[in-house]
């Protein structure tokens, strides 16, 4: 199996340089680079075509969330994972930063072995979101229009459930009602395995559906999905899903 590769992006050698020695002792892992600033970092990609970024926020020239923009946005890009470092004065940029394309956010002064798992989470093609951590952003800065959620099994069925499809917003109506089912539990933080358990169907199949909603909605992961979800207003802030 081929390293994961990785592209450290941080305007301070002394993280980049921490974060080299804890990746290149890694086995599965090489560096492909290193970048002191958002405009390099795009430079980089799209030449190196690194696995994951491992992106700062705050850099001269251009910042973290520009150049995840622009790497996100890139079709040409589309293997290429986004890790946002961050540090906790920083909350109010990450839900930017998913809005963008980032497939997570991690902490600078996390453990060498969390960072090294949440590497091969993204680099797996799975979101590093913490549905504690997403839902506290979300309930701080996201204040959706009209915001209502779909209760307990979160199901839309027909003319019920939200208010019907009717009520939907023009963004959600090329959604099946499966799909607005399993977009409800991508944004409560369940796995594809938590929603097979849940929906009574097959990993594979639970997979199928996230994709196709991520499809259908244009978003890069499923921390896009979160995001959406609470933005549409199918779910609201601060009201849990039994």
């Amino acid at each position: 199996m081929r390293d994961i590769s990785v592209l450290i992006v941080d305007d301070q050698a002394l993280i980049r340089s921490a974060v080299r020695e804890i990746v290149r002792h890694e086995p599965g892992f090489e560096i492909t680079g290193e970048a002191v600033n958002g405009e390099q970092a795009v430079e980089l990609a799209e030449s190196m075509r690194p696995d994951v970024v491992l992106m700062d926020i705050r850099m001269p020239v251009l910042d973290g969330l520009a150049a995840t923009r622009l790497i996100c946005g890139n079709p040409e890009l589309a293997a290429v994972k986004v890790l946002i470092l961050t540090t906790f004065e920083e909350d109010e940029y990450i839900l930017e930063a998913l809005r963008s394309g980032a497939s997570g956010f991690i902490g600078k002064g996390t453990e060498p072995a969390d960072l090294l798992r949440a590497l091969r989470t993204v680099h797996d093609g799975n979101a590093l979101l913490s549905p504690t951590a997403t839902k506290s952003l979300i309930d701080r800065y996201v204040r959706p229009p009209g915001g209502r959620s779909l209760g307990g099994s979160g199901s839309t069925g027909g003319s019920g459930g939200a208010g019907g499809a009717d009520a939907l917003p023009a963004v959600l109506a090329s959604l099946t009602d499966r799909e607005l089912e399993i977009l409800v539990l991508v944004a409560s933080g369940l796995s594809n395995d938590d929603i097979a358990a849940r929906l009574v169907i097959s990993p594979l199949t639970a997979k199928t559906h996230v994709n196709r909603t991520m499809l259908k909605l244009g978003a890069h992961d499923r921390a896009q999905l979160v995001i959406i979800a609470y933005e549409t207003g199918l779910i609201v802030p601060g009201v849990p899903l039994t």
